[in-house]
Parts: C-alpha cells; structure tokens; sequence
C-alpha cells in the first residue's frame, strides 16, 4: 500500500527540506562521478598515445623464428591488450601477462569488435567477452597493417563505484540527521502557529450562539514581519472584534429580556381588567343584542389568549434570566397520567397510547414547570396532527442516573427545513394559518428552556408518519 504524503505542515516542510537535499547530494553525487569517470578515461587515453602502438607493431616479430624477436612488453601495465589487423582481419592478438605476452584466442564476435576501431589514434570502449571492457586506441603501422593497444576499464570502473558508495553512505547520514534537525528546526519555528491554532480552537468551542462569553485574551509575541505573526495579529484583531460583537449582543438580548420581562409584568394587571370587565358584562341580565353579545364573548377569548401570551413571555423571560426553580421529588409518571388526561379531554378524535414502566419515576424539579412542559408537547401533537392520529408517550429510564420521555405521533411530519428552529419563539409551521387555536408559538420554546433549566436536552426526530420528541432528564 503506498504510503500517503505527509498531512501537516510541519511534516510537508520537512519533507520538502529533506527532498530538496536529496535532489543536491544526487546531483553532486552523478557531477562527481562523471567528473572521475572523464579524469581516469582521459588518463588512459593519455597512457594509450604515450605507447605508440609498440606493443602490437612488436607482436609481428612473434611470428619469426629468431629468439630475439619477442614481444615487447616494456614500460606496458599488466594486463595491456595488443592487436594487429591486416587487411580487416586480426592476425594477432596478446595481453600482457606478468611482463611477458600472451596470445589470447579471440571468438568472432571479438574479432569483428576490433576489426571495428577506426584507426584516428582516439580512444574508445570497448567490450571483449572473455576479457570484459577496455579502452582501445587503433593507429596505423608501417607495414600497411593497424595497431590496437588496449588498457582495462576495471581499474576506473572500481575506482568510480568506490567512490560512489562513499558518496552513498556519506549522503545517506547527511541525510538522515539533516532529517532530525530539520524536523526539530521546523517544529520550534512553528510553535508561534501553534498557539495560533491552539487558540482558534479554543475559541470554536465556545459556545458562542448563547450566553455571555469570556474570550480569551489575544496572542503574545505577534511579530508583524513574520508571517506567522501577521496570521496572529490578525487573529487578535479577529477576537477584538467578536468579544466587541458578543458584548454588544449580550447588552441587547438583556435590554430584550427587561423589555418582555417588563412589559408582560406591566400588562397583566390591563389585561386582567380586560378580561373582568368582560365577563362581567356577558354575566349581565339584561337584554344583550347579538352583535354586542359575540363582540364581548371575542373580547373574552383574545384577553384570555393575550393573557397566556402575557404569562408564557414572563416565564421565558424568568427562565432567561436564570431564576432559580424549585427543587424537590418530583413523580414523572403522576404528571404524564394527569397531562394524559387533559389531553385526552382537549382532543378526543386522537388514540393517546401510554408506555410507561410499573413503578413510578422520579425525579428532581420543578413540578409546576415539568407539567407545563410535557402539556406543551402533547398540545402540540394535539394541534398539528388531524383527528385519528395515534399519539404515544414513552417514559423509562436510560441509565443509572437518567430518564426518558418520548412523545410520538404518526402523523404528517414537521418540514425538514423548519427543524432547526422549531424551539425557537414563535415559530410556526404554517405562518399564513389562523390563529383560532389559540396557540401562541411558544409552546416548544418554553419545554426547551424547562427542560435546559433542569440539566437536560430535547431532540427532534420527524419524518412524514412518524414524529418523535424527546426530553432527557436527570434523577
């Protein structure tokens, strides 16, 4: 499996400084050897020239039978090839043998090898089978024939891979520890993006849609003509103006919740008076023309449904400002058998199914605020589902020190784009409908805030024939 390149970018810089070097040493490493192979070929050239072709003009003597005429091998290295060509053919053929010659026994594919070397006094390389690579020079004698004098490339093959196994391992370690101090290098010159990164992350984890937020002070060292200290600078700036952001939002969310706080608080007495005055004159026993009659019996129901309204605001705003809730023993399953029934007696045309364990369930809370929570849930089951939609309510317990309550219809589903919001204020599935319900659209906002004040969470799953609310509580 081939192993991926490296992710980080200290990995990629180290990486990249080692490469770079390994490029440099491979690059030195072929220039050097070159550079030997040239210098020792040039030499043997040298040797080749300096000889004249004596050794091969001398091999023709061999062939007399005076004693005298031998081969002349002076002043030739071991190993020095001589050939003599006459008319295309090699007549002989000898190396020198511990200062003396001896005749070789060439195969064709030799002979035709040397038939080959042009006689321009310029060295070439050649391979022999039986004696491997040489480096030959052809002149022409006196006799109309060619002299080939030959010395071996093994000396400058050995010397040239010697070398080059000491290049090898010398940029092999240069390698290896110039890898080590690189990586450390580039570990302590990233430290200050380090920081950067470590502090953006700790500002991701804020919860920054709610609350009020301490950030976190800005980056020490920032130098502006690093690039790492442009990213900080940057990165401070960035954090001065979310903290200024944040601040300001929480100024105005408190001023909002003054506001409601205020303001319901203010209109529960008119309101209040409202509703007196109304049903006091639809208790009145004289003749009430129809018109007026229906005008006050409206008048009775919209103060009673600003009054809701009035007493749901208050409490969000209570809970916003994180008044403390009662708490003591609280049993679960009393308050769903109770909701159950109200429920049962505001929407008959629904099948309310109970799941609950045999022993009770308790819990510690506020039971006033437990109640309204789980009443909301199934009014809003109640009010979204048509008639014959079969609603059940779940309780058990999850773990040593949780429990569950679940609210499920099948009915048509809530629209996949409106769950993100549906615990927000005045949500509505359908803003055009009318509001003859009596609904408020801050039913699922105030279970969400109970259920956050009591250390617990509400989730949302909903498909079209199955909708389920989940409420997870603490023992």
């Amino acid at each position: 499996m081939r192993r991926p390149p490296p992710r980080t970018l200290r990995g990629q810089l180290t990486a990249g400084l080692v490469t770079l070097l390994a490029l440099a040493c491979l690059g030195v490493g072929i220039t050097t050897a070159l550079a030997l192979r040239g210098f020792l070929m040039g030499r043997l050239d040298d040797q080749l020239s300096a000889s004249g072709g004596r050794f091969a003009a001398s091999l023709e003597h061999e062939a007399k039978p005076d004693a005298d005429n031998r081969a002349d091998t002076r002043g030739q290295a071991e190993s020095t090839l001589g050939a003599r060509l006459l008319n295309g053919k090699v007549t002989q053929a000898a190396v020198v043998d511990d200062a003396t010659d001896r005749h070789l026994h060439l195969t064709a594919g030799d002979r035709r090898i040397l038939a080959a070397v042009p006689a321009d006094g310029h060295g070439r390389s050649i391979r022999l089978s039986m004696f491997g690579a040489y480096r030959v020079t052809a002149v022409h004698g006196d006799d109309q024939d060619i002299l080939i004098t030959g010395l071996p490339l093994h000396p400058v093959e050995e010397t040239v891979h010697r070398l080059e196994a000491v290049e090898a391992a010398l940029f092999g370690a240069a390698l290896v520890v110039t890898g080590i101090a690189g990586a450390v290098w580039v570990r302590v010159s990233l430290r200050p993006l380090q920081r950067v990164a470590a502090r953006a992350a700790e500002v991701a984890g804020l919860p920054l849609a709610s609350g009020e937020i301490a950030m976190p002070g800005p980056l020490p060292d920032t130098d502006p003509r690093t690039e790492i200290g442009q990213v900080g600078t940057a990165l401070n700036h960035m954090l001065g103006h979310v903290e200024d952001a944040l601040t300001r939002r929480q100024a105005s969310e408190e001023r909002l919740r003054h506001f409601a706080a205020d303001a319901s608080h203010e209109l529960r007495t008119p309101v209040a008076n409202i509703r007196g005055h109304a049903e006091s004159a639809l208790r009145h026993p004289g003749t009430v023309p129809g018109e007026v009659h229906h005008a006050l019996e409206r008048i009775d129901a919209e103060s009673q449904r600003m009054t809701r309204l009035v007493d749901d605001l208050l409490l969000l705003a209570r809970l916003d400002a994180g008044r403390p809730l009662e708490h003591e023993p609280v049993d679960l399953t009393l308050l769903i058998l109770d909701a159950t029934d109200d429920a049962r007696a505001a929407g008959p045309g629904h099948h309310w199914v109970l799941d609950l364990p045999e022993e009770p369930v308790t819990v510690t809370g506020d039971a006033h605020r437990l109640q309204q929570a789980i009443g909301n849930l199934l009014a809003n089951a109640r009010t979204h589902t048509p008639p014959g939609t079969e609603v059940t309510i779940t309780l058990l317990t999850t773990g040593p020190a949780d429990v569950s309550l679940s609210v499920s219809d099948n009915g048509p589903g809530i629209p996949e784009e409106l769950q993100s919001e549906v615990f927000g204020r005045f949500v509505r599935a359908d803003h055009a409908r009318s509001r003859s319900t009596g609904s408020t659209g801050l039913g699922l906002a105030i279970v969400h805030a109970v259920i956050t004040a009591h250390d617990g969470t509400v989730a949302l799953a909903s498909r079209p024939g199955r909708t389920t609310f989940r409420l997870t509580l603490p023992t």
